[in-house]
């Protein structure tokens, strides 16, 4: 596994704070609600015992970590504060630090790095690959056959042994190599200022990289920086910052300098906080620098990465099936040697043979069986364009009986569409459509994703706007201060006597933008303008509340006569030119779902597999895709109702909700958390973003997009090369194809060879003498095994495919009295088989192959060597007496099985 070397808050090496401990004003302000060092080593102490030996103890999922709870008062301290208090707080001045007091902090803070990335040395990951239960077993026994001069069986046992460490140190090793790449926050120059100077300190603006930013640093910032740490503004002018990095939401957040906020506003809706990881859209100004690396808000966010991930339930499954074998054969096999040794009194024949016994009882093909069945569901995984980068994570599919979806992109096309155009009473007006129409088909700056569904909502209903009667005159181009975009527009038209100009100024863009310029306000039915009034602009907000709530995204169109402008006349004073403007309406749009999603949606719903929506997207749009896609939204919930909830009440309200919007990325971490632990659901989630990152990292199986954050693909286990969810569909069916064949061979062999092996103890014991001697038990085992390999390729019943599977160690051993030579056909369904289900064919010809060499060797060389005798034909008819006879107890007993514990793979 990946090591995260998280900078904690307090470390046994230094513990070093935001600020230095002699900060008085800073310890109360962040330790407010903590225990005491003394307590939370005892915790910790006691925490540690009860987590190793209380597996079943619930994640807290509704309370945010010691860390968080630091950050969060931290930063809502400062957001609240004046200027001249925040400055006092982090011990700077308005000059901004000295370089001599800055070297000195970088030295005592450390590099402003988020997190520190260390790959696992390549000898670690192959002590791991080979430090397993099962691997031990059989190099033991190598080692013993080796003793005991048995070199084939020995040499077999390690080869075995050999490509299961090979396969999964490979596994391993390239896993590694995805690094959490956050390059791009660390080595980008941040404009710092500095003062400087012996006598008399002056402010300079230096150029530093942001690995050398430290608190208590002023930063200045233009559109396309990041900001380097967590920020408190000090100065802004037409700030926009986006954060979709951290809450998923495609919209920008408008910030300011001059507001203090109060303690119920939510974290990331601060605005004088700007967090590192975000960067400028447009605006400038300058900020504060309040904490740095391990310090920082998105720090939190990575700091449990790797730390939250709950044990495989059919690794753990695989490892207590190894332990009782262990105990089994040590228990058998000392049996069988000494009551071998009491009839023989030969005492290294004895042990060959217990040798040779527990051989028999080891599953030595399971380690082939498992990865080949995971290669096979990789590489047919692969042909859905689907990128498999951990072969557990196919397993885990097939248990997975709760998807969390991101809903950007993935439910939707990542397109707009344009719905309506409205006036400002919300009446349908084609003149608003007209002029939205001319702005977008004028504009010669970039075309937007709106502007293309203006135009093609046109098109292709057969409006007839004839632009090729009106001529652009000039342009004011779109900007992420003003948020819209004017064109200056004439038209010539001639009359009896003259030619008439008609010049009109349009404008389109944010709603609050666009009815800042407006005076006017236009009714077109009566064909009248008048006055823009207070009533006017809360007539219009109103409409577009409403059509938030049914998930549309809204722009506002304006427009006025402008005669006197003459055509030479420059339009570069946009205060005064775009002025006085006649508000005409509202054009909407909407971010369409996908016709694949409730397809697939429906598909999963039929396999057991429900789906929840965690996004940081407004609640209204997430429920409007919701409809659309046929995911329920009878219970819905955002985070900031989920921060106000108990522990016991965040669990039911996670449970019962189905789509989760504005969630922050601890919020989707702890929900993921809360559906595994509290309600033992094996949880996949699809998510692309930074913001993803915890939630993919905690998931049974993280996925993510091609097109997704570096973060994201290297924390998810499968990459889909297309975002669609039929990919999702097929890989569910192909884990539940692998988990019910390994399933098949690991209930076969370790039923099969345990029956078998009492056996031979019955009678060592109680006829001492050997029923086979060890050369004919191992070729028998040998044989067996290899007449199983065919089972990756085997089928699975239908029933079987349509609900999700776990693992399960219930009644092993029920199954003994089943007959090893019919075990594979008679444990693969829970019909009849042969009649009422029949086996793939690679399984049937490779029974029938072994069954015939089985059959054939004592009438060989082979047989001759191994001391077999030739078979008389009487002994057949015996034989099938003995196999009908097996094969309906077998069956008796399966269906009692069954009865008790109600299913059967």
């Amino acid at each position: 596994m990946d090591i995260l070397k998280i900078f904690g808050f307090f470390t046994p090496r230094n513990r070093r704070d935001f600020l230095p401990s002699s900060n008085s004003i800073h310890q109360n302000l962040v330790n407010n609600g903590t225990t005491n060092r003394q307590d939370g080593i005892l915790i910790s102490f006691f925490g540690f015992f009860r987590r190793r030996f209380r597996s079943g103890d619930k994640i807290d999922g509704g309370s945010r970590t010691d860390e968080e709870q630091k950050v969060y008062c931290w930063l809502y301290a400062l957001a609240q504060s004046e200027k001249d208090l925040v400055f006092e707080y982090v011990r700077s001045t308005e000059r901004g630090l000295s370089f001599t007091e800055a070297e000195k902090r970088l030295k005592e803070y450390g590099p402003n790095v988020p997190l520190e990335y260390t790959s696992s040395n390549w000898w670690q990951l192959l002590w791991n690959a080979f430090f397993h239960p099962f691997n031990i077993i059989l190099i033991v026994l190598s080692v013993l056959s080796y003793i005991t001069c048995d070199n084939p069986n020995g040499c077999i046992m390690l080869t075995l042994v050999f490509i299961s460490v090979s396969l999964r140190f490979y596994q391993e090793y390239s896993s590694s190599k995805a690094a959490m790449k956050l390059s791009e926050f660390v080595r980008c120059p941040v404009k710092v200022q500095r003062c400087a100077g012996r006598f008399v300190q002056n402010e300079i603006i230096v150029q530093v990289d942001q690995r050398d930013v430290v608190p208590g640093d002023i930063v200045i910032f233009e559109p396309g920086d990041l900001f380097p740490g967590d920020v408190r503004l000090l100065s802004s002018k037409q700030l926009v910052v986006s954060q979709s990095s951290l809450t998923g939401e495609s919209w920008a957040t408008e910030k300011t300098a001059e507001v203090r906020e109060e303690q119920s506003t939510p974290l990331l809706d601060l605005r004088n906080i700007c967090f590192m990881g975000t960067n400028v859209v447009s605006g400038s100004g300058t900020g504060l620098v309040v904490a740095t690396g391990s310090k920082t808000y998105m720090s939190t966010i990575f700091a449990n990465i790797g730390k939250q991930k709950l044990p495989n339930d059919f690794e753990e499954g695989i490892r207590t099936i190894s332990y009782v074998l262990i105990l089994v054969m040590l228990l058998v096999v000392a049996i069988i040697i000494f009551a071998d040794f009491f009839a023989s009194h030969d005492l290294s024949r004895s042990i060959l043979f217990g040798i040779s016994v527990a051989c028999a009882l080891t599953p030595q093909m399971l380690p082939l069986i498992v990865n080949t069945s995971l290669s096979k569901g990789a590489l047919a995984m692969a042909r859905d364009r689907c990128v498999v980068k951990s072969l557990s994570a196919i397993r885990a599919m097939g248990s997975m009986d709760i998807l969390c979806i991101d809903k950007t992109g993935t439910l939707t096309m990542n397109q707009a569409v344009m719905v309506n155009h409205l006036d400002s009473w919300g009446s349908t007006k084609e003149k608003v459509l007209h002029f939205a129409f001319l702005n977008s088909y004028f504009k010669t700056d970039q075309k937007y994703p709106l502007d293309d569904a203006i135009l093609a909502y046109v098109y292709t209903n057969g409006y007839r706007f004839q632009p090729s009667k009106w001529r652009k005159m000039d342009e004011i181009p779109f900007d992420f201060i003003r948020r819209r975009v004017t064109v200056l527009l004439e038209k010539r038209s001639n009359s009896k006597n003259s030619q008439v100009i008609d010049r009109y100024m349009v404008t389109k863009g944010a709603l609050e933008e666009v009815m800042k310029v407006c005076s006017f306000v236009e009714h077109v039915d009566r064909d009248y303008i008048r006055t823009f009034s207070n009533e006017d602009h809360q007539r219009i907000l109103n409409v577009v509340e409403q059509l938030s709530n049914e998930g549309l995204r809204v722009i506002g169109v304006a427009a006025k006569s402008v005669q006197m402008i003459e055509s030479g006349q420059s339009m570069d004073n946009e205060d005064i030119v775009e002025a006085d403007m006649v508000f005409l309406g509202l054009i909407s749009f909407f971010n369409p779902p996908k016709d694949s999603a409730k397809q697939a949606l429906l598909q999963l719903a039929e396999r057991g597999v429900k789906a929840k929506v965690l996004t940081g997207d407004s609640l209204s749009l997430a429920i409007k895709i919701c409809k659309e896609v046929g995911i329920r939204t009878t219970h819905v919930t955002t985070g900031p109702d989920l921060e106000l909830l108990s522990q016991h009440a965040f669990h039911e309200t996670v449970k019962s909700a189905t789509v989760l919007a504005r969630l922050t990325p601890s919020q989707k971490l702890r929900v993921v958390q809360s559906l595994q632990t509290v309600d033992n659901h094996i949880v996949g989630f699809l998510g692309d973003g930074i913001n993803d990152a915890l939630a993919l990292d905690a998931a049974n199986v993280g996925i993510s997009v091609d097109s997704g954050a570096s973060v994201a693909k290297d924390l998810a286990d499968i990459i889909l090369l297309e975002k669609d969810l039929n990919v999702l569909v097929a890989g569910v069916e192909q884990g539940r194809l692998t988990l019910g064949n390994t399933m098949k061979y690991i209930k076969m062999s370790v039923i099969a060879n345990v029956g078998s092996v009492l056996s031979i103890m019955i009678a060592t014991i109680f006829l001492l003498y050997e029923p086979l001697t060890p050369k004919q038990l191992l070729v028998q085992n040998f044989l067996y095994s290899m007449g199983q390999i065919a089972i990756p390729w085997d089928k699975l019943e239908e029933d079987y495919v349509k609900t999700p599977q776990r693992w399960s160690v219930k009644a092993w051993f029920v199954e003994g009295l089943l007959m090893q030579a019919l075990i594979y056909h008679l444990i693969r369904t829970e019909k009849i088989p042969f009649i009422q289900e029949v086996a793939s064919w690679p399984v049937l010809c490779s029974t029938v192959l072994i069954s015939a060499v089985a059959i054939a060797i004592p009438y060989t060389v082979i047989g001759d060597v191994m001391g077999f005798v030739k078979l008389p034909l009487s002994y057949f008819v015996f034989l099938v007496v003995l196999f009908i006879a097996y094969f309906t107890v077998g069956q008796i007993v399966k269906r009692l099985y069954i009865l008790v514990y109600k299913n059967w793979l």
